[in-house]
């Protein structure tokens, strides 16, 4: 090959570089001339868009604060909604963009029907979680009784419940049956009524057992004076006198009250004489 010809090569390779690359710049302008005005309403668009979620957030959290709502329910709430709105924003500015938003939104559709069927207990408690901390049946310190379960509740979580029994053992209860069930609270009353079951013989004056028992029940300094103790006939069969002996006491004495006063009454009962039932048996012989 001449030296002619490599020039005219070359020249021409040249040439056609030159003229793919103005093509490319001519393409790279028309693009810039037609999405410009889309890149930059995007870029306008989440910007403010991300401010009013910022505003609304900020709003959410005083309004939070200001009903006393758990600690908890306040952070989850607020991720929740902040999260939600952020991807409605970011799916949005994709069809600003000229990107077709229906595969985004089935997408979403779809993701969201297969979490929850793969969470289906999971989201129940969640929203189980979610109602109680909203309504507030209970509270952490309250003593309750649920799903079988008496005792005092140390934990209120978005999933589960904890609840500490009066033998010292922490159980875990899920939100979702605990708050479709019966909840009853011991302590919104402030003072808590124990009750307790004793009988004495049919034989016994029953005026003199319950003055007996109230002036056992006052001498525990745990009882209050109001509302003041109160001791009633609960039942009258088999061979005995059922007495229902109710002192009151703040929630956290309620085991103590309980075992003291039943101690405190039978102690009563012994220096005034007053006889428990004793069992009884009848045999008849046939023969």
């Amino acid at each position: 090959m001449t030296l002619l010809q490599l020039t005219q090569n070359i020249t021409s390779q040249a040439g056609d570089v030159a003229s793919q690359t103005f093509s490319y710049i001519d393409k790279i302008k028309d693009f810039a001339i037609g999405y410009a005005p889309k890149i930059a309403g995007a870029v306008i668009f989440y910007l403010v868009g991300s401010w009013i979620i910022g505003k609304l957030v900020s709003v959410m959290r005083k309004i939070l604060l200001k009903r006393d709502y758990d600690a908890s329910l306040q952070s989850f709430l607020i991720s929740l909604v902040k999260v939600a709105l952020t991807i409605l924003l970011l799916v949005s500015i994709a069809g600003i963009l000229g990107v077709d938003t229906t595969a985004f939104s089935a997408l979403i559709v779809g993701a969201g029907v297969a979490i929850g069927s793969a969470l289906n207990g999971t989201l129940g408690n969640l929203a189980g979680g979610v109602m109680m901390l909203v309504f507030k049946p209970f509270k952490v310190g309250d003593m309750i009784e649920a799903q079988g379960i008496t005792g005092v509740v140390t934990e209120q979580g978005v999933f589960s419940t904890t609840v500490m029994t009066a033998d010292n053992k922490t159980v875990f209860v899920p939100n979702g049956p605990l708050s479709t069930g019966v909840i009853t609270n011991y302590t919104t009353h402030g003072n808590l009524r124990v009750d307790i079951t004793m009988a004495i013989s049919p034989s016994q004056d029953i005026e003199k057992a319950k003055t007996s028992a109230i002036n056992s029940l006052l001498k525990h300094p745990k009882v209050f004076k109001d509302p003041a103790p109160n001791v009633s006939v609960a039942k009258v069969a088999d061979g005995m006198i059922t007495l229902s002996i109710q002192p009151y006491c703040v929630q956290q004495d309620y085991w103590d009250v309980f075992f003291g006063c039943t101690e405190l009454v039978k102690k009563g009962w012994d220096q005034d004489g007053i006889e428990g039932p004793t069992p009884t048996r009848v045999i008849i012989n046939k023969n």
